[in-house]
């Protein structure tokens, strides 16, 4: 691929998002950018949420993950249809009748500020480091697979697409992010689907006599029954359901997109075609991987892993489909930050500066502030950014996407306390409750051979730790007056 195709296809890709972005953007207001004035069509706020919701490193990591793991991750997409059914039908009703733009402001109204702060906070600690540490996953891939070679430091490539993202965001919020999350969650699946195409027409199969092979090859195994293992069946069903509930149910970035919607129905049906799409969108995601695993040892590729799909792409692929996979990996990569980048100004401007309830600030001093707000995540996404590019280790970009996800286990006792009971809480209390549920988790985590022996905890730990953090919240809680 030539450095000239390569900043003619990003140029042109990013045109587009301009052009989508003038168009909506304009007579933008506060209202626009935190909930799209409430008039988001929801079929392409839908569709348009399977982008943020897989982001870069899934493009990446789950088709890389079928050799290891076969189809088991169809367990855990299982456990993520029941947690979409159970936000359609559980949290959206609650969001409309609250006709909230914050959804952390449920917490202030049924626990108290303190809660609503704890919330909003944890959320804003969670989505900067996942956000920041999955921009730099996926810069970095760009980065050694061709910009490396054209001389290009990482530090100005990180710095442009930063940029990109501020540009088109930075007026139009939400608004303008439902049209170009559609637009690259279709460039994402067109890349999906056009990669896997090439590999069958390569190989002489069809779709059929493939997924045959795949089993031959021991690619699809899917139930593991062995309780001791992160894996088991159970486990994996039970914790698909919890991050669905914690991390889309009780995540600004993605309800705001919902509450964007004009009505609970169409809310709704948003989501349930969003798990439609998403689930087959996954499903196709493991087939490509079942694909490059079958397509490797023919083709003398030893690659495996993360570090399979890139390599078959840029080693074996023509160079049109060069172009295809990048355009496929840029589209993945903008909705995951650009949603962030959002959701981040949203909360931090409604829920810590309070932009909505001061009388004291004019329609023009909101959006000031916003705009500044909007700015400084921007800065901190790039410093982040550059911190993991600096200390360069996998191991340690790994640790700090699972460290994020114990955030949201405060998340979920919040929200699941304030829903199925009617107890009040000793507000002052709430923040200690909050950073204690995760603490524990991390050290039953790290001690987890000396408590349990063989067992071990994979991703029911989002479990623990919202049942700790519910647990203290009884303890502080008293009898509602």
């Amino acid at each position: 691929m030539s450095a000239v195709s390569l900043f003619c296809l990003v140029s042109a890709y990013f045109a587009v998002l301009l052009i989508v972005a003038w168009r909506t953007s304009r007579n933008a207001n506060n209202d626009s950018f935190f909930i799209g004035n409430k008039r988001s069509n929801w079929m392409l706020v839908a569709f348009g949420m399977v982008g943020t919701t897989l982001s870069g490193v899934t493009f990446i990591s789950v088709p890389g993950a079928v050799g290891r793991d076969g189809f088991g991750y169809l367990q855990v997409i299982l456990g993520y249809v029941l947690g979409y059914i159970a936000v359609t039908f559980i949290l959206l009703p609650l969001y409309y009748r609250l006709k909230l733009t914050s959804i952390y402001t449920y917490l202030e109204q049924r626990l108290g500020q303190r809660a609503y702060q704890s919330g909003a906070a944890f959320f804003i600690i969670s989505r900067l480091l996942s956000a920041s540490a999955r921009l730099y996953l996926v810069v970095n891939i760009l980065q050694l697979t061709i910009l490396d070679s054209m001389g290009v430091p990482f530090w100005l490539t990180t710095t442009v697409i930063l940029a990109m993202i501020l540009l088109y965001t930075y007026e139009g919020g939400v608004k303008t992010i439902v049209w170009t999350d559609t637009l690259q969650t279709t460039g994402m699946v067109l890349g999906l689907v056009i990669c896997a195409g090439w590999l069958l027409h390569t190989m002489h199969l069809g779709p059929l006599d493939s997924f045959a092979q795949m089993q031959a090859h021991g690619l699809t195994r899917v139930i593991t029954t062995s309780i001791d293992s992160p894996a088991n069946f159970w486990k994996q069903l039970l914790a698909g359901f919890f991050i669905v509930l914690a991390m889309t149910g009780m995540d600004q970035e993605t309800m705001q997109k919902n509450i964007s919607v004009q009505t609970l129905r169409d809310s709704q049906k948003n989501m349930l075609l969003t798990t439609a799409v998403l689930t087959a969108v996954l499903v196709l995601f493991m087939y490509l991987g079942g694909l490059l695993y079958l397509y490797a040892p023919t083709a003398g590729v030893t690659a495996v892993g993360d570090k399979l799909f890139p390599a078959v792409v840029m080693g074996q692929m023509p160079a049109a489909l060069q172009l295809i996979f990048f355009v496929g990996l840029i589209s993945a990569l903008f909705p995951s930050a650009d949603g962030a980048m959002t959701a981040l100004t949203s909360s931090f401007s409604i829920d810590i500066l309070g932009v909505q309830r001061r009388s004291d600030l004019t329609e023009a001093s909101r959006k000031r502030l916003r705009h500044r707000v909007h700015l400084t995540f921007c800065a901190i996404f790039l410093a982040l950014v550059l911190v993991f590019k600096w200390v360069d280790n996998a191991s340690m970009v790994g640790l700090v996407l699972k460290l994020t996800g114990y955030t949201y286990g405060p998340l979920l006792g919040l929200f699941a306390f304030g829903i199925l009971t009617r107890r009040a809480v000793r507000d002052r209390w709430v923040p200690v409750v909050a950073l204690a549920g995760p603490l524990l988790c991390y050290v039953i985590d790290f001690n987890q051979q000396s408590l349990f022996g063989s067992y071990r905890i994979g991703l029911e730990l989002l479990i623990l730790n919202g049942l700790l953090v519910f647990a203290g919240l009884l303890v502080i809680s008293k009898k509602p007056l």
